[in-house]
């Protein structure tokens, strides 16, 4: 798929010699947004393994987040500063036995450290280089033996036991599809369902259709209810994850696999909670998904690109029916309104994304309330908004 992607799409673009360089400290905005913010990315930060507002180098899902979809515009220009800008990172990060430098601990059951490894199928597949293939190896060994609910489910880490997070969906569901696929072990696709499916079954609100931030299936945290496990509120970037798991996993399953469908049928189901939330007045979506009206609720970027690239992209694959078309253009739209700004060089900065939300934990405990989501940091130039933003452009321009 990305090779005929990567072929039959460098006509879609502009010529690749009409690209500014990261070299020219300049980006040219005329180029398509996708484009842009790429360029933008690797102008501000030269070394990718310090994307997100690091002093040292990390493994980190932040940083896979982002080269993942960078590597989708290398397929769609052809322009190879934007891969071995990717390849950099893993040639720091990884040692020649497949080993990771540093930040990875397998023992630490961490699924966001499945992130990073995403891209390494296809550097290996360029390079040829056996230390992909190794950690490779490596992480699917840590998913095969990773903690799970007794239905089956991965934890989100080891130390938060019996908990199922949205985010935990994105980080390990596409790896494993593309592991099953790229690799031959079929098993994968199985196991990628599983996840998908009770992720569903136990944070969807059946009134709304919205899915709840988390699951305990031991009920004990404070942030569970009693009766169904859930945490309390709809995160906007929660359900985003987990809508971009759902339309990035479904590129490797097999078109006659017998959960293809019913996996299509989670994302339909998910797609008109989504649209039925969005702000009909400037297309783009709120921190807490469905209390607009609440004090000091805000219009939030880094969902709002999810949402925007999951249904375009679920439109473009016919996954979704062509009525969310309009629902991703006008959270687009809204998206290039309310958060993007451009300076004299032509460098974007995407604004307002919150910086981060979890649930309990050792520290100040994270109890899923609203007042608990709006207390998060807001900050611009975030990692987790500027990768799905290039992403959501990519679909955009592709659909347009």
């Amino acid at each position: 798929m990305r090779k005929f992607v990567l072929l039959c799409s460098i006509l879609f673009f502009v010529s690749p010699n009409l690209i500014s360089g990261a070299e020219s400290e300049k980006v040219d905005s005329s180029l398509p947004w996708s484009v842009r913010m790429a360029q933008t990315v690797m102008i501000r930060t030269p070394d990718p393994a310090l994307l997100d507002f690091s002093n040292e180098p990390e493994w980190g899902y932040t940083n896979g987040l982002v080269l993942d979809f960078i590597m989708d515009v290398w397929e769609k220009t052809g322009d190879e500063k934007y891969f071995d800008y990717i390849v950099s990172y893993y040639d720091k990060m990884i040692n020649d036995d497949g080993s990771i430098v540093r930040d990875y601990e397998m023992d630490d059951y961490n699924i966001d450290k499945i992130t990073p490894g995403k891209n390494l199928f296809e550097v290996y597949q360029q390079t040829g280089n056996e230390k992909y293939k190794k950690t490779l190896d490596i992480l699917i060994k840590q998913l095969e033996s990773h903690p799970r609910t007794a239905e089956g489910g991965l934890w989100h880490k080891k130390r938060y036991t019996h908990q199922m997070w949205l985010d935990g969906l994105y980080m390990g569901s596409p790896f494993m599809a593309e592991y099953a696929k790229k690799m031959k072990q079929p098993s994968w696709f199985d196991f990628t369902a599983k996840q998908l499916f009770l992720a569903e079954k136990n944070t969807r609100d059946h009134h709304t259709g919205l899915l709840y931030h988390g699951f305990d299936e031991s009920r004990n945290q404070r942030w569970a209810d009693n009766i169904s496990g859930q945490s309390p509120n709809f995160w906007g970037r929660a359900v985003g994850w987990y809508a971009m798991a759902l339309v990035d996993a479904l590129d490797f399953f097999p078109e006659d696999h017998y959960f293809r469908d019913d996996i299509i049928g989670i994302l339909r189901r998910l797609a008109e909670a989504i649209s039925s939330v969005q702000d009909p007045e400037t297309g783009v979506w709120y921190q807490i998904l469905d209390k607009p009206d609440v004090d000091g609720n805000y219009l939030e970027s880094s969902a709002s690109v999810m949402f925007v690239y999951a249904l375009a992209k679920g439109v473009r694959n016919g996954y979704l029916d062509k009525k969310y078309l309009d629902v991703a253009k006008q959270g687009y739209q809204g998206v290039l309104e309310l958060f993007i700004e451009v300076d004299d060089n032509g460098l974007i900065t995407l604004t307002r994304t919150c910086e981060t939300a979890g649930l309990g934990g050792s520290g100040p405990y994270r109890d899923g309330t609203v007042d608990y989501y709006l207390s998060e940091n807001i900050r611009p130039n975030d990692p987790k908004a500027i990768g799905p933003f290039i992403g959501a452009s990519l679909e955009i321009e592709m659909l347009e």
